[in-house]
């Protein structure tokens, strides 16, 4: 059972969402929060699996709970929800530590779909603001590449490419002509030879280090 606390100022929208939560037989929404620091407390308090955050609340904002939460240990697994894609809460929330940022109005199932694969420890962006943040990206001059880099095989820079073009595991396994399983494998040893939290951040530090401007 995933358990899921619901953090939003507006308490229709917390009933929404446990609505669509409590209806799937493998989530229990064990808790709810009507600000940041609220959400904060219970979370330390209950310890979920995964908290679904609304980035704009009273008292302690989303990116201020989510700065707070997810240095902690075994943190739960941090989803920001915004009514709006704008970039600052975007990079905000990934940059603090989210594992997945999904725009309001963005259909259940892919909630339902962030919050199985936070649990699992990777992360998903709603594929509305995607393409935002490799457009934000390509837009900036590229960070030298790390040391770290230089340990990946050429097949995990691979995955690493396709990561960051936004591709699933199923996906990436089509393209490169491998197991999915085996995709599963080259993702974790990247995530752990480049010292990442999830799978959002790969594509993060990719585009921030121009990977995709590169012919390796």
């Amino acid at each position: 059972m995933i358990r899921v606390i619901v953090a939003d100022d507006q308490a229709e929208v917390r009933s929404a969402l446990r609505l669509v939560l409590d209806a799937e037989p493998d989530i229990e929404v064990v808790a709810e929060a009507a600000d940041g620091a609220e959400a904060v407390r219970r979370t330390e308090e209950c310890r979920p699996d995964v908290l679904v955050l609304d980035i704009r609340m009273p008292r302690l904002d989303g990116i201020g709970a989510i700065t707070r939460l997810a240095g902690a240990s075994g943190a739960t697994k941090i989803i920001a929800l915004t009514t709006f894609g704008i970039d600052e809460y975007l990079f905000g929330a990934l940059r603090a530590g989210a594992t997945g940022f999904l725009l309001k109005d963005s259909e259940p199932r892919l909630l339902l779909d962030a919050i199985r694969a936070a649990h699992r420890g990777h992360g998903l962006v709603d594929p509305q603001v995607t393409h935002r943040l490799i457009d934000r990206f390509a837009s900036l001059s590229p960070r030298p590449p790390t040391a770290e880099l230089d340990r990946l095989t050429p097949r995990e820079r691979e995955v690493l490419l396709e990561i960051a073009r936004g591709l699933s595991n199923a996906e990436i396994a089509r393209r490169l002509w491998i197991e999915e399983g085996t995709v599963k494998t080259h993702v974790v040893r990247v995530l752990a030879k480049l010292g990442l939290r999830g799978r959002v951040h790969a594509v993060i530090y990719a585009h921030e280090h121009g990977l995709l401007r590169e012919q390796w």
